[in-house]
């Protein structure tokens, strides 16, 4: 049975379709039940006659593998692009590959095409695209008879804008055809509303040449001690408290819901497996470890969701698009701290169950960043990512499967240069800069605990 929401979104795309409208965007909170929506309008212009075939396309190859399931079981045939299936899922990063043979076969049908997570492909012209944009807008469009995106942070880091996506003039809003909040989603008990905890500590103590210098909070270390979040992210004293609070909460929860389990972000495989370590040998707690190098990391995220293991530590696998309703604690402990990424690895444990317990708890530390981002957490669209920045990007050719992006960036009428290295599938790279020396950590003592809770829609 389809939610609400679901069905108004479906029956406002066969509308604009009707009317001759060939692309849809529809932004829904993360955990909302995009993929469900998207199969079951595939299922409704298949009965109209009105497609013969599907493609989804999406960022990762476990993302791409759960929509070809849910597409399957919602149209009750194959989606695997064998011989007598309705459709196919692949991922963006296979676009690159396939020849134009495959773009004058798929022509010759009438074909529905859903772009799962499409912020990940940005530009909307041949000089400001990356590969994915590229193959958006110059193949997938040409042979497409209707179009579907789908999104639930409908914005870019880098600034560029969305592939297939309308702004607003002068201000750059993004236009949505239809729009699904995390305010809507929580009030009709779609996603559970969540509460992020802050951790941070009154007295940090940094020894640097002989000399000790104290620090009121996280917050002044970072910016007047110029102290590398890393440091934080490796301190155990740190850790140790902030997981300690992590489990008691998802343990609280457990009494309640048995098979409620918990999810660490980390920011390396070591730091992966240093989380582990912790969790079982000094809180004797049960893990499964999942990374980006691991061929059966894909194995090892369904038996834990059917499972009753307590955390899945992972690196760079489980951020939009994994589907483990049992998650309703995680702790964001990465290097990564951009905003889309802070509200997909929240996503992960806001999809409601059937339990009665329905909390969703966050645990990071209180860095300037994620201070902002938790902070804007009931704005769906931070108005820092309304608004279209003036750049210009050049695309250059790299090796090993990656797009290099150098971007001239304007602000304030000067001009500066940076360089990000995009990364094929869940791969995360940790900038060499951000680690520091075990030395150096040794002359970091944080002491005095405290947190700050922020709990969204508490009004409503």
């Amino acid at each position: 049975m389809l939610r609400a929401w679901q069905e108004t979104c479906i029956s406002k795309a066969l509308s604009n379709y009707r009317l001759g409208k060939k692309h849809f965007l529809a932004q829904a909170t993360p955990g909302a039940g995009k993929t469900l929506m998207a199969a079951h309008l595939a299922k409704q212009l298949l009965k109209r006659s009105k497609i013969d075939f599907v493609v989804c396309i999406s960022p990762s190859k476990i993302t791409s593998s759960n929509i070809q399931n849910t597409f399957e079981k919602v149209l009750s045939c194959p989606v695997d692009g064998s011989f007598g299936s309705l459709g196919q899922s692949i991922t963006y990063q296979s676009l690159t590959h396939l020849n134009e043979n495959f773009w004058a076969k798929l022509a010759k049908y009438k074909v529905l095409c859903v772009f799962d997570e499409i912020h990940h492909c940005g530009g909307d012209n041949e000089h400001n695209s990356n590969s994915w944009g590229y193959q958006l807008l110059y193949n997938v469009q040409q042979v497409s008879t209707y179009t579907l995106a789908l999104t639930g942070t409908p914005w870019r880091s880098d600034n560029t804008p969305i592939a297939l996506v309308s702004y607003s003039n002068p201000k750059g809003k993004i236009i949505c055809d239809y729009q699904y909040t995390l305010y809507q989603a929580v009030k009709d008990r779609v996603c559970r509303s969540p509460k992020i905890t802050l951790v941070d500590c009154k007295q940090s103590t940094l020894n640097v040449e002989g000399k000790k210098e104290v620090y009121p909070s996280i917050h002044r270390l970072i910016k007047d001690g110029e102290v590398s979040y890393s440091a934080i992210l490796e301190n155990k004293k740190a850790i140790h408290h902030l997981l300690q609070q992590a489990i008691e909460k998802l343990e609280n929860i457990r009494n309640i819901n048995p098979s409620a389990g918990g999810l660490i972000v980390a920011s390396s495989v070591n730091h992966a497996r240093l989380l582990a370590k912790i969790l079982e040998v000094e809180f004797k707690q049960t893990t499964s470890i999942v990374t980006y190098q691991d061929n059966f990391a894909q194995n090892r995220i369904d038996k834990f969701k059917k499972s009753n293991t307590q955390w899945i530590v992972s690196v760079g696998m489980i951020s939009e698009g994994a589907d483990i309703p049992r998650l309703q604690v995680c702790c964001h402990l990465t290097n990564i701290k951009t905003e889309l990424y802070f509200r997909q690895v929240l996503g992960r444990i806001l999809r409601t169950t059937k339990d009665k317990n329905q909390e969703a708890w966050l645990y990071t530390f209180a860095e300037p960043n994620l201070i902002k981002f938790s902070e804007e957490i009931e704005n769906d669209i931070p108005d820092s990512c309304m608004h279209l920045k003036d750049t210009t990007e050049i695309l250059i050719p790299h090796s090993n499967n990656k797009t290099t992006l150098s971007s001239n960036v304007i602000t304030n009428g000067k001009t500066t240069s940076s360089q990000s290295e995009f990364l094929w599938q869940n791969e995360t790279k940790i900038n060499s800069t951000a680690k520091l020396i075990e030395s150096y950590h040794q002359d970091l003592v944080l002491s005095q605990f405290k947190q700050r809770v922020i709990e969204a829609f508490r009004y409503s």
